[in-house]
């Protein structure tokens, strides 16, 4: 049941927005203040009015159901009315469930995705560009931008470390659940005995930082540049066009050397420092609940292991949840990815509506 006094407050709350953005016309900044405000707060709103219109409806068809009690036809017409204004009101009554669970901030923003071989060798390198070609796929689906922002590549194919900066509509609210280890179990092309091995890769999806979220002092950093070098150490650049950051308080060191300019190398290198800084932020704020939450769907960790892809039978699961999927190829080539991430999506979603969190 809804707490039909914490709706009355909302309404409230609306309609005297709604009078503020008329009396501060005049004010740009404190009217773009109350616009953002009521533009959070429109759809719940809207979605309240509309609820209790239907309730309204309801009143008044179970009330001409007894006026009408003698006439049969139009009996079975109140009560078919009376069933589809029924199932509109437990739509309505989920939906403003859901719009009332606390959204995620960060669900809208754009991602730095890290992507890593593990344990496994080459095979693990292998692997994680595996990884990488999933998820550029996914965000071709998506139609979302990628910039790669470094990328160190295996000696026998995929990468040791791959690093990009994936731009568009609502990418962290999709990839967020991405984030741990990922293990795979196949026979490697250069294993002749045909022995299953197992090899993982880490990913870490971390929500974008703009520098209203995240103020690095030039105090706090120190920038050493250096010549960019390739495989086996060789000089690409006769230039000391590579940057590194070293963030002094929280030991981060960040390396970009993929671009020519040293200006870019250190652009690129800020932006992926500050998204590790706010993620470090971030999980430090909601320490306690990912806690709580680390056997559910988990905390975003990159040692924890959520998923395995199994090649000999074609199998992904996903140890979070549960879910089995007997789709290898297709969540490989990223078409099949959308269900996973829906699932846990839908689980999460499941989980705070219960009231855990």
């Amino acid at each position: 049941m809804l707490d039909e006094k914490k709706l009355d407050k909302l309404l409230l709350n609306y309609q005297e927005l709604q009078k503020q953005m008329m009396n501060v016309s005049g004010d740009r900044k404190r009217y773009a203040e109350i616009a953002i405000e009521f533009s959070n707060i429109e759809p719940l709103a809207k979605t309240i009015i509309d609820y209790r219109e239907v309730l309204r409806e309801n009143t008044e068809l179970n009330e001409m159901l007894n006026l009408e009690a003698e006439d049969k036809d139009i009996i079975s017409m109140v009560k078919n009315e009376i069933l589809k204004v029924e199932n509109k009101i437990i739509l309505l009554e989920e939906k403003i469930k859901d719009l009332l669970l606390p959204k995620d901030i960060d669900d809208k923003k754009s991602v730095i995705i890290e992507i890593r071989a593990g344990t496994g060798g080459d095979e693990a390198a292998i692997f994680a560009g595996d990884l990488v070609r999933m998820y550029l796929r996914f965000s071709d689906i998506k139609r979302w931008k990628v910039e790669v922002m470094s990328s160190n590549e295996g000696e026998f194919g995929g990468y040791k470390e791959f690093i990009a900066n994936i731009s568009g509509n609502n990418v962290y609210q999709k990839l967020k659940f991405e984030s741990g280890v990922h293990r795979v179990q196949r026979v490697p092309e250069t294993e002749s005995s045909g022995r299953i091995h197992t090899s993982a890769a880490t990913v870490a999806v971390l929500p974008e930082a703009e520098e209203v979220d995240i103020k690095i002092e030039e105090k706090d950093i120190r920038i050493d540049v250096f010549r960019a070098s390739g495989p086996g150490g060789q000089s690409v650049n006769t230039t000391d066009s590579a940057v590194r950051i070293i963030h002094i308080p929280t030991g981060i060191t960040v390396s970009q050397q993929d671009e020519k300019s040293q200006h870019r190398n250190r652009e690129k290198a800020l932006k992926v420092l500050r998204a590790r800084l706010y993620e470090k932020e971030k999980f430090e704020k909601d320490s306690e609940r990912a806690s709580s939450r680390r056997s559910q769907i988990g905390t975003g960790d990159r040692s924890e292991r959520i998923r395995t892809y199994n090649y000999p039978q074609g199998r992904v699961t996903d140890h979070r949840i549960s879910l089995t999927l007997h789709k290898l190829v297709s969540i490989m080539e990223a078409e099949g990815l959308e269900e996973i991430v829906d699932a846990l999506a839908t689980e999460d979603k499941a989980r705070r509506m219960s009231g855990e969190t």
